[in-house]
């Protein structure tokens, strides 16, 4: 049974579920559209549902008040502030609580929990109203010029539970919103239309209520009744009242505006008129949007043919109608995408190839590319600027945040610029092949290129971009996938939950437990242990059982499972003696507040977009991976570390602490979620006194000195827009110290110098090397003509068309001479292929040559690459050179014996 079934279902008993007191009360009645069956309730007799209905508000709004958008929201504010509701403010648009989703996409994801496939419902007040800003990248190429459709848009949400102190169901729900609509925006009753629906998402479903206004959808009562799925269901204990309503459309209903943008972005826009001086043509730009919006709101329609038809009615030229209309749905889709830009880097999201941050280059480049395209010499953010201007009445912590959105997106802006040479020079290419490309084969430029379709089609490569494109593209790329390749251990469903003794007496090293169980006779699951499993990234205790070893831990919801070597002694009901590694859980342990406290310390330094990505603590060492959008500098690595010592020396007190979800979240804000989500209604909070508050399961130390030392020995941005930084802390750390001081001590020896001078001597020997270098290679351009005359001699032609190969292998000589020496013999002779192998160390390095005539037949990076895997090793290159090596120097001999054979081979093919 799907939600058509579903639908029929429920509208089969109207009184039961649709049916509310103010129907009866002011006379609304039941009515079914005759185009596609659905019921609706209104007050004049009507044959269609708004679905099949133009706008009627455009240009004569049914609102007694003008309001703009942050009016809008004032009216809507004081409204449910004074009928008992609290006002809570909104949630990040990073949904840091789900794991199957990067951004929030309606505002009672906020509240929505989701454990082992179960949905559950957390209010923080009961009943209240929030605005919530929401972000959805499935409608990118319909924004800007549908006249409604946007990437960010404020959800006002009417939350309440029905079975909870303060609750209320779906009477009072109507009953306000009708009040809404009628006593405080001023809408004629008639006007008003509700219409049957259902609502199913994330293991809960209900029946809901529509009200259109003119044919304008204004908002939506979802009464979220029951819980499981469509076939197998029952009743909520606690019934969820979950109204969901634009504000975007609340203030373009009062308006009547020709797109809800206008009153949306009002001051953003103006701004935008004014930079670039276009004009504003009421009558055409009026008459055309009311038809789009019209067309659209009836049918997906392609807007190339309402454009045709537009023209026809109002006989007009296409570029006389665009001259109009394209400015305007530039400025719209530029102050859309920068809003969400905004509201995204605010919130601790960065654009970038990967994750969350994809959609985000998508439509910051397609707001670049716009404003090349049309020549507009102002930056996204400037118009962030004015969107915090307008916007601060609303959401004043936007504020904070204004020079961290203005250095991402200058970093955005100048990549996009910098990649212009080679987008320019692939486009020329794709011009030049005069090939068709399909939707995959944007995507792919896109992926691989960051070449956006606007691009594509300012360049001349395509005339126009595919309906399809940006929806396809954000589909790959909108919500987490979780991937959990463990597999479940089964029979232990029955048993009690572990005693978490290593929470409990932190200090614990051994103890008594009783055997559970034992499955397949390796996994053995106690009543207590002091054994901390693996989770968060830090890795698991070891020790033993009764002298067993034990190989792993692992956490199965609230079971601890002990991987032991044998189980042979143990028995089920035997009480044993448990033993842990007192050092390994130490080092650990100093590692993973280590972790904490460098996050945050990157957070300080670099900006407040850093973020935990990932994490791991074993006892030698720790890696900790972060968001960020760009390698780090010597400076900042420094500067981190610093920030960090300075912590570890105020030896601040680690406080831990158990709160409800809610409460923790409230208190500390979503930073806590660094490690990810908790699948608990239970947070455990490790606070770092003055320093950084998590969410975390790990074992920690009691006071930050106690780590003693942190030193990062290691940083490389491993993806687009991570940064990954290994370091040691503690014993481990000292260990990697005392380590670099006798490597210290060896380099000073060898030079000859103290270890207060070994700086000063490393340069000069550098020196000195450099200018042994300058040397040579004047002494091998004096006796170039000797030995090119021995090689022009010993080559050997192995072509009908005279290509030639000349190699040889030296222990003696290094690179940089038969770097020399294989260039010039190359370019003296095109038809020469140059191989030298040459003994170095415990290894061997290759370097070969290809003439411009022989690499028409074959590449030196081929030659390179095949050579250096028969040593052992990899090599690869362009064309003219390449180079490599590899640790079989015992193959050398058997390697240039079969040298010819290889290149014959190759060129034959």
């Amino acid at each position: 049974m799907g939600k058509k079934e579903l639908s029929a279902l429920f509208s089969a008993n109207p009184d039961k579920y649709y049916k509310v007191a103010l129907f009866d009360k002011v006379g609304f009645q039941r009515h079914k559209c005759i185009h596609c069956g659905k019921f609706f309730w209104s007050l004049v007799d009507r044959t269609v549902c708004p679905d099949h209905e133009v706008y009627g508000f455009l240009g004569n709004p049914p609102t007694s008040k003008r309001l703009d958008y942050i009016d809008t929201w004032k009216e809507v504010e004081k409204f449910f502030g004074s009928n008992e509701h609290t006002i809570i403010n909104r949630y990040p648009v990073v949904c840091r609580w789900r794991d199957d989703l990067y951004y929030t996409i309606a505002s009672i994801v906020d509240f929505q929990r989701v454990v082992e496939n179960k949905v559950f419902f957390e209010l923080p007040a009961n009943p209240f109203v929030v605005p919530q800003m929401c972000v959805r990248f499935n409608d990118i190429e319909n924004v800007g010029l549908s006249g409604r459709h946007y990437t960010t848009f404020c959800m006002i949400g009417q939350t309440c539970d029905a079975d909870a102190e303060g609750g209320y169901w779906k009477d009072r729900c109507m009953d306000l919103d009708y009040q809404l609509l009628t006593k405080i925006l001023g809408i004629d009753p008639k006007a008003i239309t509700f219409v049957e629906d259902v609502w199913m998402g994330a293991g809960a479903f209900g029946y809901s209520l529509e009200y259109f206004v003119n044919g304008l959808e204004l908002g939506n009562a979802v009464f979220t009744e029951f819980e499981g799925n469509e076939n197998e269901y029952q009743t909520m204990k606690h019934r969820i009242i979950d109204m969901g309503a634009g504000l975007e459309r609340f203030s373009w209903i009062t308006m009547g505006t020709p797109t809800s943008y206008d009153c949306t972005f009002g001051p953003v826009i103006n701004e935008m008129m004014s930079k670039t001086g276009t004009m504003l043509d009421t009558e055409i730009l009026g008459s055309y949007f009311r038809f789009v919006s019209n067309a659209l709101e009836r049918s997906e329609v392609d807007l190339g043919a309402l454009k045709a038809t537009f023209v026809k009615e109002m006989k007009i030229s296409f570029e006389d109608l665009n001259i109009i209309v394209n400015p305007f749905e530039a400025m719209y889709t530029i102050a859309d995408h920068t809003r969400t830009l905004l509201f995204a880097i605010s919130d601790g999201s960065i654009p970038s190839n990967v994750g969350g941050g994809y959609n985000l280059r998508v439509i910051l480049r397609r707001a670049l590319a716009i404003l090349e395209r049309l020549g507009w010499k102002f930056d996204l953010a400037e118009i962030a600027d004015i969107h915090i201007e307008y916007l601060k009445r609303m959401y004043p912590e936007l504020e904070e945040h204004v020079n961290d959105v203005r250095t991402i997106l200058q970093i955005e802006s100048n990549r996009y610029l910098g990649s212009k040479e080679r987008m320019n020079s692939i486009t020329s290419s794709i011009k030049g092949k005069k090939q068709s490309l399909s939707v995959d084969d944007l995507i792919r430029l896109y992926e691989s290129d960051g070449i956006t379709p606007e691009f594509l089609t300012e360049s001349g490569a395509i005339e126009s971009i595919p309906q399809a494109f940006y929806a396809k593209l954000s589909e790959l790329h909108e919500s987490h996938h979780s991937s959990h390749n463990l597999k479940p251990i089964t029979g232990i469903e029955e048993l009690q939950p572990t005693r978490m003794l290593y929470y409990e007496y932190d200090l614990m090293t051994e103890s008594d437990a009783k055997i559970l169980a034992i499955v397949e006779n390796k996994y053995v699951i106690l009543d207590q242990t002091i054994f901390y499993p693996r989770g968060g990234g830090q890795e698991p205790d070891t020790g033993d059982i009764e002298g067993i070893k034990v190989l792993d831990v692992i956490k199965q919801n609230d079971i601890v499972i002990h991987k032991v070597s044998s189980s042979k002694g143990l028995l089920s009901g035997k009480t044993v003696r448990i033993r842990i590694n007192p050092r390994r859980r130490d080092l650990i342990t100093k590692h993973h507040t280590a972790t904490h406290i460098v996050n945050a310390s990157a957070r300080s330094i670099l900006g407040p977009w850093v973020w935990q990505n990932s994490a791991f603590k074993d006892e030698d060492y720790a890696r900790l991976d972060i968001t960020h959008h760009s390698s780090l500098t010597r400076e900042e690595i420094e500067g981190i570390e610093r920030a960090a010592n300075k912590v570890v020396r105020q030896d601040n007190p680690v406080i831990i602490n158990t709160f409800d979800r809610i409460d923790a979240e409230r208190n500390y804000s979503f930073r806590i979620y660094q490690g990810g989500v908790v699948p608990s209604g239970t947070v455990r909070i490790v606070n770092i006194k003055d320093w950084d508050v998590e969410a975390c399961g790990g074992t920690h130390v009691n006071h930050t000195g106690e780590i003693g030392l942190i030193k990062i020995f290691r940083t490389e941005r491993i993806q687009d827009g991570v940064v990954r930084l290994e370091f040691v802390a503690g014993e481990a750390a000292i260990d990697f110290v005392e380590k670099q001081d006798n490597q210290l001590n060896t380099i000073s020896r060898v030079l000859g110098a103290s270890k207060e001078k070994v700086v000063e001597s490393v340069r000069k020997s550098v020196d000195e090397a450099d200018e042994t270098k300058r040397k040579l290679r004047a002494i091998v351009r004096k006796t170039l003509p000797s030995v090119m005359n021995t090689i022009f001699k010993d080559a050997k032609v192995i072509t009908s068309d005279g290509i030639k190969l000349y190699s040889t292998h030296d222990e003696e000589l290094d690179e940089d001479y038969y770097i020399s020496l294989g260039e010039t013999a190359t370019q003296n002779d095109p038809s020469l292929i140059f191989v030298a192998l040459i003994g170095k160390g415990q290894g061997v390095r290759v370097i070969t040559f290809v003439g411009e005539v022989a690499r028409k037949r074959i590449k030196a990076g081929d030659i390179a690459q095949q050579l250096s895997l028969t040593l052992g090793g990899s090599g690869g290159g362009n064309a003219a050179f390449g180079q490599g090596g590899g640790k079989f120097k015992h193959k050398i001999r058997e390697t240039m014996s079969s040298l010819e054979e290889m290149v014959s081979q190759t060129i034959g093919r």
